[in-house]
């Protein structure tokens, strides 16, 4: 998982309530258990047309964002089903951070596990930020905690502080256990010495 600091760049904003997970990533995508690649299902209805061309009245096609790292969005973003690969494909789309005023709990605990930024923030603060997202580039700064709008106003947001270690360390689940690999050792060089049959 990439260290995750500080990010500059301009807005999607698509301020929809209850994004489930079936629009994020349709089911017909979930036959694959890799990660790259997703991103071309990724809001796959609201990208192609029936005959498979693209929508390029879709924002998910407009060219001036299509190296957006930020997604605005609505209430409850990421319900319905569990599937992991919603947070894959938005990933594989270039999404970094999302900011909502809520999350569905497992999208926003598969969203931290694949190093997004998912930002909670108040109905207003979305409004505001969707209203002046022609107007520049927004940064996020995780380790001040804090929203810097393109008219350069400050927004403070609340992030757990175990998922702020992981994320500015580029920790996953595995980096995590793997950075304690010298008490691993440690514990296991005492074991072998108070227990050595178990390794015989």
């Amino acid at each position: 998982m990439e260290k995750f600091t500080k990010l500059t760049s301009n807005a999607i904003s698509f301020p929809r309530r209850n994004v489930d997970t079936d629009l994020i990533i349709p089911a017909r995508y979930l036959k694959t258990t890799k990660r790259s690649g997703l991103g071309e299902g990724a809001f796959a209805a609201l990208r192609y047309k029936e005959d498979g061309s693209k929508d390029m009245t879709s924002i998910f096609n407009n060219v001036d964002y299509e190296m957006s790292k930020i997604l605005i969005t609505g209430d409850n973003f990421g319900c319905g089903s569990s599937r992991e690969h919603a947070a894959w494909a938005l990933v594989d789309l270039g999404v970094k951070v999302i900011l909502a005023s809520s999350f569905a709990d497992i999208f926003a605990s598969n969203a931290f596990k694949n190093g997004i930024l998912a930002i909670t923030v108040e109905q207003n603060v979305l409004e505001q930020l969707t209203e002046d997202v022609d107007k520049g580039a927004i940064t996020i700064d995780l380790e001040q905690q804090k929203i810097i709008a393109p008219n350069q106003s400050i927004i403070d947001f609340d992030y757990d502080p175990f998922k702020k270690h992981c994320m500015m360390e580029g920790l996953d689940e595995i980096g995590l256990t793997l950075s304690g690999q010298k008490n691993i050792e440690a514990f296991e060089a005492r074991q072998k010495s108070i227990s050595p049959w178990l390794y015989s």
